[in-house]
């Protein structure tokens, strides 16, 4: 092959790539020194590649002069544990049931296995990840939750509602190199544990925090409408009248109530995104189009 072919050949994506490195600056300066709490949950946390291009992509959250702070879930793999110990899944309003047989379980899974494979992930990219339990230094407070509207009354056991945040320790790594990733288990005023829902902690989490940005990565490209298109972006009246007619129900229930309270509270927004796509959390903060979808105050 002639040498100027050959070159020109190897050359061919640098436009390209220099027009994606200049796309993303005005965001980077934006979002510079700015929390971004992001919530790490469905296929994303099960398929190795993604798993390994997430940790990837927060260490260069990192490193380009953002404050990335993990929250994370464990649906699937708690479910999974619990089947090998024959424990049946209960679930009411898109909450798990925890009884006392399963918490120790579940403290386990989430504040042992998934935390540690998601800090050695980080570590293994070049990152300084540490792990934390929501009961380490006080960090969350949980109280007993008990179901509302249809469900008044009833008794979720171990499974508990924010009743405060210290973000102390989060900010204390935050002003570090160190990247704060944290399983959704709380304390309560009775010293049991809880566990909570990774949605409603990372929402609390945003909004103590006054995130610049708060990302949820799930298993569906965000909210549909009635006739089963994807909304770019809505506000929280648009949000709520979709729950009211259950257009919104089930499991995007606790996503959209933590958004919700976030935006109400300041974060300028949140973006609901689908975490099987490869980099979505790049293409998300870092792109003029985004992905998923968008909720705003108004």
């Amino acid at each position: 092959m002639d040498k100027k072919v050959e070159l020109r050949k190897n050359t061919a994506n640098i436009p390209s790539t220099a027009n994606v490195l200049i796309e993303a600056l005005p965001y980077i300066q934006k979002l510079a020194n700015k929390v971004i709490v992001i919530k790490f949950g469905g296929n994303a946390m099960i398929d190795d590649k993604l798993k390994n291009n997430f940790a990837r992509d927060v260490v260069l959250l990192k490193q380009v002069g953002l404050h990335p702070v993990i929250v994370h879930g464990g649906g699937p793999q708690i479910t999974n544990y619990l089947e090998k110990m024959g424990i049946k899944s209960e679930f009411v309003d898109g909450m798990r049931v925890t009884d006392e047989k399963s918490i120790d379980l579940i403290e386990m899974v989430l504040g042992g296995l998934i935390n540690k494979e998601i800090v050695n992930l980080i570590t293994s990219h070049g990152g300084r990840a540490v792990g934390l339990s929501g009961k380490d230094g006080g960090l969350i407070r949980a109280k007993k939750m008990i179901g509302e509207g249809k469900n008044k009354n009833f008794d979720f056991k171990n499974t508990g509602m924010v009743a405060s945040i210290d973000p102390s320790v989060v900010n204390l790594l935050d002003s570090t190199s160190f990247i704060p990733v944290i399983a959704p288990i709380g304390i309560g005023e009775d010293y049991k544990t809880y566990n909570i829902n990774a949605d409603i902690v990372a929402g609390k989490i945003a909004k103590i925090l006054q995130a610049g940005k708060y990302v949820v990565l799930t298993n569906t490209t965000g909210i549909f409408d009635d006739n089963g298109n994807l909304i770019k972006s809505m506000n929280a009246e648009q949000v709520r009248q979709y729950v009211k007619k259950g257009t919104i129900s089930s499991g995007m229930l606790p996503k959209v109530e933590s958004a919700l309270e976030a935006v109400s509270a300041g974060v300028h927004n949140v973006q609901i995104i689908d975490g099987t796509i490869e980099h979505a959390l790049l293409l998300e903060l870092f792109t003029d189009e985004g992905v998923g979808t968008m909720i705003r105050r108004t």
